[in-house]
């Protein structure tokens, strides 16, 4: 795909010149690239009748990558040009001096998995400001109960080139948006929130659908005003059932990190070394895929150039295999699987992943309630933190129920999930039959950089393995 970015770089260094200039640039290096970069961001908060906060941002920038063994070395910098590309170069030449040529690689070939849309042109500021109130006044015509909506909007448009030594040249434009909304509520002097979010790699189009935020809208008050009824959460050790699509953030916290090249590499992963062996009770399988259509962790390539993956991590219990960069993938002697990422043309990339899931079983979600006598039904998640060494993990859930006699009763707050991702999995003993993914709101972190990834998963029950944080 030809973009303006691109034609704009390209003609900096003359026709047919680019990819030549880059591998004179690298030269003796193992591997390597330029990353060129224009990103547009812009994100607008509605709170209490007002707009709270609006910000409008743009950037452009690139930033050279060096490559010699394991060491990588970045020089980054906002205007790219022939004299600046030659110093950057001559710089990282000095700290990583190399004698390997890379040689010449086929273009990857990759397709595309959203339109090159521009969310930020989808409307006046003012058109966008409306919308915004209109959301705010239907939530609190719907319960005299709502006492404080926030509704937020953000998007951003992603313009990006890559170009490597080995002559292979990529270029995306990854729109992507969110829609927000929270509502507090107060009733007999106690209050409680709820939440829901979506977005994905469109334009605000579908987000601003009649049917889709008034539907997100009443989830965010049902939420909530199920919660006023909520009674302390139990504490202690009894079987778990987790919903279907946003409780894979547990999932992804727990055990897909785990999976990540580098850390496997470096052998500090609790699941290094153990490529082959059983990780999951029989049943479990467990996907990176960035290959799906207009989802927020989706990628027609990554940020190294190479096209996207759907990457079999656990198969039937059995681990089979991990997530790659380029980098980590050459010196474990294996294939990158398009996981490369950074969160800018000013930071490194490492393997990250894009949409992490587990596929479904023959259970259906009533059966799974049906069969459990006694647990907790965690529907939410919020937030939490996993320790990759040790695969312990911690994390708070949102919205929940106890499940009493194979049906569920009142509502809790305050659990939080506590146990280990290499042990939890070898629990699960009911798999749903509805495999979904989530929303569109997923953001990862990892060594100080946040990348938008999907999650997803069936309703499943962990029958033990896990200890539940709570009050009561």
């Amino acid at each position: 795909m030809t973009t303006a970015l691109f034609a704009h770089v390209n003609s900096l260094f003359g026709a047919g010149r680019l990819a030549e200039r880059v591998h004179e640039a690298l030269s003796g290096a193992d591997d390597g690239d330029l990353f060129v970069e224009n990103r547009a961001t812009e994100s607008l908060i509605f709170e209490d009748g007002r707009i709270r906060s609006s910000s409008f941002g743009a950037d452009q920038g690139f930033g050279l990558r060096r490559v010699v063994g394991s060491f990588a070395g970045l020089v980054h910098g906002n205007h790219l040009t022939p004299e600046g590309l030659s110093a950057a170069a001559a710089t990282l030449a000095k700290v990583a001096p190399g004698s390997r040529v890379v040689a010449p690689a086929s273009a990857p070939t990759a397709p595309g998995l959203y339109l090159p849309l521009d969310p930020l042109a989808g409307g006046s500021f003012d058109d966008k400001v409306h919308f915004l109130a209109e959301v705010d006044a239907y939530v609190r015509a719907q319960d005299p109960r709502v006492k404080q909506v926030t509704v937020a909007l953000s998007g951003q448009r992603q313009e990006i080139v890559v170009v490597r030594p080995d002559g292979v040249v990529g270029t995306d434009v990854r729109p992507l948006v969110r829609f927000d909304v929270s509502v507090v509520v107060e009733d007999k002097g106690r209050r409680e929130s709820g939440h829901h979010g979506l977005g994905g790699r469109e334009d605000y189009a579908r987000l601003r659908t009649p049917a889709v935020w008034k539907a997100a809208a009443d989830d965010a008050l049902r939420m909530a005003v199920t919660m006023l009824d909520a009674k302390p959460a139990p504490a202690g050790e009894m079987p778990v059932v987790l919903s279907a699509g946003w409780s894979g953030v547990l999932l992804h916290e727990a055990v897909g990190h785990g999976l990540e090249g580098d850390f496997n590499r470096k052998g500090t992963s609790a699941f290094a070394g153990l490529l082959g062996n059983p990780v999951a009770a029989k049943g479990v399988s467990v996907f990176d895929d960035g290959t799906l259509p207009g989802r927020r962790g989706s990628l027609t390539i990554d940020d190294e150039g190479t096209p996207s993956h759907r990457t079999a991590l656990i198969e039937d219990g059995r681990l089979v295999g991990y997530i790659h960069d380029r980098l980590n993938a050459r010196l474990l002697g294996t294939a990158p699987t398009g996981n490369g990422r950074r969160q800018s043309y000013a930071h490194l990339p490492m393997p990250r992943m894009t949409n992490t899931y587990m596929t479904g079983g023959d259970d259906t979600p009533e059966d799974i309630i049906k069969a459990t006598p006694k647990g907790l039904y965690a529907k939410t998640f919020g937030g939490g933190q996993v320790d990759i060494t040790s695969g312990r993990f911690v994390f708070n859930v949102a919205e929940a129920y106890l499940i009493e006699n194979g049906r569920l009763t009142h509502p809790v707050k305050g659990a939080s999930l506590i146990g280990s991702g290499p042990e939890a999995l070898k629990f699960v003993d009911r798999i749903g039959n509805d495999m979904a993914l989530d929303n569109g709101i997923g953001t990862c972190g990892k060594n100080g950089q946040s990348v938008p990834v999907g999650v997803g998963q069936p309703t499943l029950r962990l029958a033990g393995g896990i200890t539940i944080g709570g009050t009561a």
